[in-house]
């Protein structure tokens, strides 16, 4: 129309204008439309996590706000769940060098990690490692480890205390030797009863590592064949003969597996029992 002259350029301007204030219009409708959805949204407070939900420390129709120091309730992820562990860097290091010597053999390159429940017993479900700090704690001297372990029958809450044991590997020639068989000389080192080939008590200085269960690693003084006194030591002393009564001992407990042969008596002539 312009064009033809069928209308002035003060129609056209004033019809551009009007165009563009409804357009301005509509987008502050949609402006406005999306705050209140967002007001909206705000007044349903969803979980980040899933979890367990604790109680709620908010009555219905109470008045909350963004930021406010009292926590609506709280939502523990139950199923995973991670246990925090500590590890000295003394034991991080010799871990490393067995494992790096071939002394400790990996099974499948994978750290293996069991959980000791309060109340005895082990949990059964196998955890594996989440991510191992990059800094030594200076005050304690180890490095903090997080490991994640499946709970599907909720036998873990957060807070529980339980206690780790990691199998970083296995020594297949590893030397075991039960607690109640091994005592301190007068000079602290550690000292054990055995019976030689020849029947005679003798008494070694053992060099022993870590706990295993109820029993010690003997890192030497001790090998494969050798026969312990884990009974009747109070009436035994070097040099004396001794009859060795063999019993089973199992390796978690430190105790002998048939409970029968554990009332042999000790003859006069100072019969022992050995593994």
């Amino acid at each position: 129309m312009l064009r033809t002259n069928a209308a002035s350029q003060q129609e056209v301007d004033d019809a551009v204008a009007t165009l563009k204030s409804g357009q301005a219009d509509v987008k502050a409708a949609e402006a406005n439309l999306d705050t209140a959805s967002i007001a909206l949204d705000r007044t349903r407070v969803t979980a980040p996590i899933s979890g367990r939900i604790g109680k709620s420390s908010i009555t219905p129709g109470a008045l909350v706000t963004a930021g406010q120091a009292t926590a609506l309730t709280m939502i523990q992820q139950l199923d995973p769940i991670y246990v925090d562990l500590d590890q000295s860097t003394s034991e991080m290091t010799r871990l490393r060098a067995q494992i790096d010597s071939g002394k400790l053999k990996q099974e499948n390159g994978k750290v293996q990690i069991e959980l000791l429940m309060e109340g005895g017993g082990t949990y059964d479900q196998k955890g594996k490692f989440g991510f191992t700090d990059s800094f030594v704690n200076e005050s304690t001297g180890s490095v903090s480890s997080r490991a994640t372990f499946a709970n599907p029958a909720r036998k873990l809450l957060p807070g529980l205390y339980v206690r780790a044991r990691i199998v970083a590997g296995v020594d297949a020639t590893a030397i075991l030797v039960p607690q109640r068989a091994v005592s301190r000389n007068p000079l602290g080192k550690a000292t054990a009863m055995f019976v030689d080939a020849s029947g005679k008590v003798e008494q070694r200085i053992l060099e022993i590592g870590q706990a295993v269960g109820n029993n010690w690693l003997v890192a030497s003084g001790a090998k494969v064949g050798d026969r312990v006194i884990i009974d009747g030591m109070q009436k035994v002393k070097a040099g004396a003969n001794a009859t060795a009564i063999e019993v089973v001992v199992d390796p978690a407990t430190g105790l002998a597996v048939d409970p029968g042969k554990r009332q042999a008596e000790l003859s006069s002539d100072t019969s022992v029992r050995s593994e």
